[in-house]
């Protein structure tokens, strides 16, 4: 069997979601960064924002990026587990649910921008406060990366006890899935995306970059 120097693509395609998801979403909640006292009148929030409107736009084309690269991410964190662990363990399932999660939550977060885009373009034609419960939903579902710290859990745990994943990894993994359980046990889960994001690019920049596969097994 020939060992081939192959980066793991799905890992690094994994990585690109993370870093997109990330960043499109905190550039996108510049859209009510003006906002200020606004936030009291759904009139005066629109007229905040219309301008920023571009900002949506961004926000959608990222979410899609991003819960693409997860679905690929998914797929092979899950392939590579599989091989990795004891026959029957969950690891590799749990793993590949978790950012399974966070691809539908993505995708269905960034839903919200078609509309939302289209009615700041006419704003005179739509109710304010319909606009308002769009803004709501747009800074809240995309952010809801709760499952990539059940990911990391996994990950951790298969790391500690089977040697699925590298020591550092599986170190990290531990420490970014506290932290992410930490933003779901206070009315800040949101914040998730903060850890659950960085555990993304981290996991699949150091899978992605670990070379390691062989020409017989046929992967990428």
């Amino acid at each position: 069997m020939e060992t081939i120097t192959a980066p793991r693509s799905w890992a690094l395609t994994g990585a690109l979601g993370g870093l997109a998801g990330a960043v499109g979403l905190f550039l996108g909640a510049n859209l009510t960064a003006d906002v200020g006292d606004g936030i009291k009148d759904n009139a005066q929030l629109v007229a905040a924002i219309v301008a920023h409107r571009d900002l949506v736009w961004l926000n959608q084309v990222s979410c899609v990026l991003a819960a693409a690269c997860l679905v690929v991410f998914a797929a092979g964190l899950f392939r590579h587990l599989a091989v990795q662990e004891p026959a029957g363990s969950l690891v590799p399932a749990v793993a590949a649910a978790g950012v399974g999660l966070v691809a539908v939550a993505t995708l269905v977060g960034g839903g919200i921008c078609t509309e939302l885009y289209w009615a700041l373009g006419e704003p005179e034609r739509w109710d304010p406060d319909t606009i308002a419960a769009m803004v709501e939903v747009y800074n809240t579902t995309a952010w809801l990366w709760a499952g990539a710290g059940l990911s990391a859990a996994a990950v951790a745990v298969g790391g500690f006890r089977h040697g699925s994943s590298s020591r550092w990894l599986a170190a990290v993994s531990a420490l970014l899935a506290l932290l992410v359980a930490a933003t779901q046990a206070f009315p800040a889960q949101y914040g998730a995306l903060f850890p659950g994001a960085l555990w993304v690019l981290v996991a699949g920049l150091g899978l992605g970059l670990r070379r390691t596969m062989s020409r017989d097994a046929g992967t990428v």
